[in-house]
């Protein structure tokens, strides 16, 4: 029973649609000082919804069959469902933030061109030979709407702390995408899909991932010569750490608990972490 509501929360999107939420909190907690208006959260997490069940509505049968794949290939319904409920949520709090209609825009239409080559139509599928890269593109689309966004919305002076946060924000998502390419990447190839990740050899994906942690590293570390607590610098290089510690691992062991809740559950762990621990 455990397992099955557990399914249905990670599997339906729920899960990383809450990191989503998690992660644009900590980012006008820490950049702004402030939590983000509520309704900028809604958008976000009927958005999250919204584009990742119409994802994985579309994603067909895997060559490498998971948990995952078996549970969305028996509940296409329940994703079409999702996806409209994320879609007319999305759409309400998009009045609400009319606004920034521009800002906003943006971010939907990067987030349907992520999920485009999927479409069964000759243009999108067209997408899948330009892809090569389809993961930094998934890493700022994640950064625009979680950490770019809030920023916006704000409508505050930007300065080199911010940039310097978005870079490590970027950095740490881009390392945990290239282990999900790596996971996907027989998949990618069988769908005609090419990303780095299906180029590069061995030797290559794993130089490109630790120079990614790295730079994540050290864009953390040089929020210490500005306003921060060194207290939540400390927090933010927590999920590098533990990324680094499970990636050789994560590369033998394709368990849908280490992706989809482990890896996703990284993007959010210092905002987690913040927020348990605020100061």
């Amino acid at each position: 029973m455990f397992r099955k509501i557990a399914d249905y929360f990670v599997f339906s999107s729920l899960y990383i649609a809450f990191c989503a939420v998690l992660m644009t909190w900590q980012t006008s907690q820490l950049l702004l000082g402030s939590p983000p208006p509520m309704r900028l959260l809604g958008f976000v997490f009927f958005a999250t919804i919204c584009s990742y069940n119409f994802h994985w509505y579309l994603t067909p049968r895997s060559s490498a069959p998971s948990r995952r794949v078996h549970w969305t290939n028996h509940h296409k319904a329940l994703h079409f469902v999702l996806y409209l409920t994320g879609l007319v949520g999305a759409g309400v709090y998009f009045i609400y933030l009319w606004h920034w209609f521009f800002a906003l825009c943006f971010a939907v239409f990067l987030t349907f061109l992520y999920s485009a080559p999927k479409v069964p139509h000759p243009l999108f599928r067209r997408l899948r030979e330009i892809a090569i890269g389809k993961t930094i593109f998934l890493s700022f689309v994640w950064v625009y709407v979680t950490t770019v966004l809030p920023v916006i919305v704000a409508e505050v002076p930007w300065n080199l702390s911010f940039v310097l946060f978005i870079a490590g924000r970027f950095f740490l998502i881009y390392a945990i995408c290239i282990v999900f390419d790596y996971r996907d990447r027989e998949d990618d190839r069988s769908q005609g899909i090419r990303s780095m990740i299906t180029i590069l050899n061995e030797k290559g994906i794993n130089r490109l991932f630790w120079i990614s942690l790295g730079l994540f590293f050290l864009s953390s570390f040089a929020l210490s010569g500005y306003h921060y607590p060194a207290f939540y610098i400390f927090l933010l290089i927590i999920p590098g750490l533990i990324l680094a510690g499970v990636y050789r691992k994560a590369k033998l062991n394709f368990s849908d608990d280490m992706y989809y809740i482990v890896l996703d559950g990284l993007m959010a762990f210092s905002g987690l972490l913040m927020l348990i621990f605020r100061i």
